[in-house]
């Protein structure tokens, strides 16, 4: 995809803009608002607060917060037009399920006090941001059908062409929505999921992660060193876990279906933190070659291991054994033995990673959703996959039970050692715990060397003595 420059510009609908200089008011309190766009705050720059009415105003299928329910519905039905009403209906929806919490108490809110907030919107009336302001007050105007209140939207509107600054480019509205989403103050967060699609989408896009990163309160007086720290966290947390999904949809034959990973934070059983315990298994282990030989793991075994561990995080949950994020998180410890990987290795081996042809249809010959497809995979497979898992991990915490003091200290120093303990990673909040725990530790490790000391002058003694 070629990079963003600032010279591309958004397309604006003529008949949408026309609409909103048509019925826009200016009879509203407060009258002006400064907003997060170009450098108008730190010029603290003074725009209008309009009234517009609601059904003016659109969502956009590019909002953050519902990348994964887009891209997955364009997978399977087509592109969206967000400019055709049906397809309004349809982005609304998927705003619908985020947060359902978040959203009635918005209601309840706005219900009692007013819209205090102004949406963000472009010139022909698509939100950048206050997605949920505009959908909140539908839903009380269908409550309160007679109140004027619940007719209208409170609303800063960007200039359009000709006007001062002249209209947005893509870029500046991908930057627009970054910095109010990561300035939330109380707002419906992302779900980890839609961000990674998030961030990924504005780096193809030519919006850098470095670039992202700088709009984030939390870095803006950080030295490059601290930047450069955040980013590899953001890659790490969001990135590589992203890339994982990208593999694990492959396998399964189901490329840019996102929406078949989780619905979000309200399903219980999603599969995108899963995704994040398996990637660092998988880039600080799995793929790591001094691990590999450690171990006596070749490069074939890796890609089995990873086939194996889709199949788990695609069963969801695996009854009677730890949570699937858990068993990823342990899946290292498994594979560095041998009895414990020849389970997993047996799991890539004998499990079919997909149903036959017929299999994927109902008795009417409908074709199943991919729901029920994976029901139906889980329900034929769901035995074996969880005997293999348990039999891998017990012979890990069969081996965890021999380890010796010696090892035990070696990976107790292991983690205080380890690149991701980073004293400046601790909150200012938790530093009183923090080092109530290091006071404690260094209590037991003078215990540890006395009591060495002890034992080692004793048997000097004997030694003596014979």
């Amino acid at each position: 995809m070629r990079p963003i420059t600032q010279e591309m510009l958004r397309e604006i609908v003529p008949d949408f803009a026309q609409a909103i200089r048509e019925k826009k008011t200016k009879t509203v309190k407060p009258a002006f608002a400064v907003i997060n766009f170009r450098d108008e705050k730190s010029q603290n720059y003074e725009r209008p607060i309009e009234s517009v009415p609601i059904d003016l105003l659109r969502y956009r299928k590019d909002n953050g917060r519902i990348a994964s329910d887009v891209m997955n519905y364009e997978k399977l039905n087509g592109r969206l037009d967000e400019k055709d009403k049906d397809a309004q209906q349809i982005l609304r929806g998927f705003l619908e399920k985020k947060h359902p919490e978040m959203t009635e108490i918005l209601i309840k809110s706005i219900e009692h006090t007013g819209q205090s907030e102004p949406a963000i919107i472009t010139c022909d009336g698509f939100i950048i941001n206050g997605n949920r302001r505009k959908m909140v007050l539908e839903s009380l105007r269908k409550r309160h059908p007679g109140d004027e209140k619940y007719q209208y939207v409170k609303v800063v509107i960007l200039p359009g062409t000709g006007e001062e600054g002249g209209p947005p480019t893509l870029l500046e509205i991908e930057r627009l929505e970054n910095r109010y989403q990561l300035q939330s103050e109380g707002k419906s967060e992302y779900y980890g999921f839609d961000r990674a699609l998030s961030i990924k989408r504005k780096m193809e896009l030519g919006f850098s992660l470095e670039e992202q990163l700088k709009d984030d309160p939390r870095y803006v007086r950080s030295t490059e060193p601290e930047l450069k720290k955040a980013v590899k966290q953001y890659e790490r947390d969001y990135i590589l876990p992203l890339e994982c999904v990208d593999r694990y949809l492959q396998q399964f034959d189901r490329e840019g279906m996102y929406g078949t990973i989780s619905s979000g934070v309200s399903d219980r059983e999603g599969r995108w933190q899963a995704f994040i315990d398996y990637s660092n298994s998988y880039s600080t282990r799995l793929k790591n070659q001094q691990w590999q030989i450690e171990n006596a793991v070749d490069e074939e075994d890796v890609g089995a291991i990873e086939e194996a561990a889709f199949k788990m995080i695609r069963l969801r949950t695996l009854k009677g054994l730890p949570k699937i994020h858990h068993i990823m998180r342990e899946l290292p410890k498994m594979c560095a033995l041998k009895d414990s990987r020849k389970s997993i290795l047996s799991i890539a081996n004998e499990v079919d990673s997909s149903l036959s042809s017929d299999e994927q249809f109902d008795a009417q010959g409908d074709a199943l959703s991919l729901d029920d497809v994976d029901k139906k995979w889980a329900q034929r497979h769901q035995q074996k996959l969880i005997m293999l898992t348990k039999k891998a991990l017990d012979f890990a915490e069969s081996s965890r039970e021999k380890e010796t003091p010696l090892m035990l200290l070696e990976a107790a120093l292991k983690k205080l050692t380890h690149e991701d303990f980073a004293i400046e990673n601790i909150p200012h909040v938790q530093y009183h715990e923090a080092g109530r725990l290091a006071r404690e530790i260094q209590q037991i490790a003078r215990d540890i060397e006395h009591q060495l000391y002890e034992n080692e002058k004793k048997l000097k003694d004997l030694h003596r003595k014979k």
